[in-house]
């Protein structure tokens, strides 16, 4: 059974950084299954942050945080981790670790979205405010 567990969220105040870790577990060896970080302020829509492919190791993150956050995947393929520096107010949401199928037509874990997960974590909060 694929289960997800995160860790590393917190209070930070504007600027500050944060890493979150997704450990993975459940998938055989050398599966073609994405590892993704989506987040969901109160009242918006579940957003997607980071993907990784894990087969190969290969990692989108969305253009809402890119050159701020860090998506990397460890060298046993089993956590994904996600570097968030610069914090602003509204990055202030639920973050989750999900995983699903890869889709080689929306670039393998690029253009994921919620509804294609098959398995979530529980979910960790970042607050970012003064």
């Amino acid at each position: 059974q694929v289960q997800l567990v995160e860790s590393g969220g917190g209070s930070v105040q504007p600027g500050g950084s944060l890493r979150l870790s997704c450990v993975v577990s459940g998938y055989p060896e050398y599966s073609t299954h994405c590892v993704s970080w989506f987040r969901q302020a109160p009242g918006k829509e579940r957003e997607l942050v980071a993907s990784v492919y894990a087969r190969s190791g290969t990692v989108f993150v969305a253009d809402s945080v890119k050159g701020r956050f860090i998506a990397s995947q460890d060298n046993g393929k089993n956590t994904l981790f996600l570097q968030m520096n610069s914090l602003k107010f509204e990055d202030t949401a639920m973050y989750s670790c999900a995983s699903g199928p890869s889709d080689r037509s929306r670039g393998y874990c690029a253009r994921l979205e919620a509804g294609d997960m098959r398995y979530w974590g529980r979910g960790t909060q970042v607050t970012v405010s003064s």
